[in-house]
């Protein structure tokens, strides 16, 4: 057991980690081509038209699956933060830095897209309902984070700065998920819920996930190289970066 721990930490090194997420990156990459091609498919071709909302509905298929990302990408980026805050690992700390870019880009993503679908639903653009303004509080949350970073030219501090910060917004999550039954809201409630199923159709549902899936392997596989880079960035000084470059060219 104790072998397979310190395996696992072996991955903590940039110059072992480096190579790793190379060899990941294609294969997310191709999952991500290929389940979103499917996944956008199905939703102007299968998916049946809603019998309430018509054909805008179909926003539904990009929209939650950004805002599920959104969440679950803060609460990894996090995680991240906070191994690098309390191990003091550099990967976990420039995972986290990787991560926020694209989280607030999902982030970003559902907003517009929940703006879209509320005009005709709803009748206007912006409501300063529970989860919207919860969900830009996030957004904000992303930039701070990457602001933050940017303004500390020392990478540690700027690493340790970013995850307290981190660490702190977590405290978002769980109000941008329960805010429809926290409080009255316009906002719709779960129509994927893990205790009592799903009020979608069968199509609906599996062109959802299959949106999300796709969403899921870009985000590994964008994060994976940006990570790539900022590894190059911070160890450029090392005698591993200097002996890789001295090998590509």
């Amino acid at each position: 057991m104790s072998s397979r721990i310190v395996n696992w930490f072996k991955f903590s090194s940039p110059a072992t980690f480096y190579p790793l997420a190379g060899r990941m990156i294609p294969w997310f990459t191709a999952a991500a081509v290929i389940l979103l091609g499917v996944g956008l498919y199905m939703s102007f071709f299968v998916a049946p038209t809603d019998y309430k909302q018509g054909e805008g509905y179909r926003i539904i298929f990009v929209h939650v699956g950004t805002a599920w990302m959104s969440m679950f990408i803060y609460v990894v980026m996090a995680a991240w933060a906070g191994l690098g805050l309390v191990f003091n690992t550099r990967v976990s700390a420039m995972m986290a830095t990787a991560l926020a870019p694209t989280g607030a880009m999902f982030t970003f993503v559902a907003l517009w897209t929940g703006a879209l679908w509320g005009k005709p639903m709803w009748g206007t653009w912006w409501v300063w309902d529970a989860r919207l303004t919860s969900e830009l509080i996030l957004l904000f949350l992303y930039l701070g984070f990457i602001a933050l970073q940017s303004a500390i030219d020392e990478p540690r501090r700027a690493d340790r700065a970013g995850a307290i910060l981190a660490l702190v917004g977590v405290v978002n999550i769980p109000i941008i998920y329960y805010s429809v039954q926290w409080w009255n809201t316009l906002h719709q409630g779960a129509t994927v819920s893990v205790s009592q199923g799903s009020s979608m159709g069968t199509v609906m549902l599996w062109t959802m996930l299959i949106m999300t899936l796709g969403f899921w392997a870009y985000a590994i596989a964008v994060v994976l190289a940006r990570v790539r880079c900022i590894i190059l960035e911070r160890e450029r000084d090392t005698t591993w970066v200097n002996e890789l470059e001295g090998g590509v060219r």
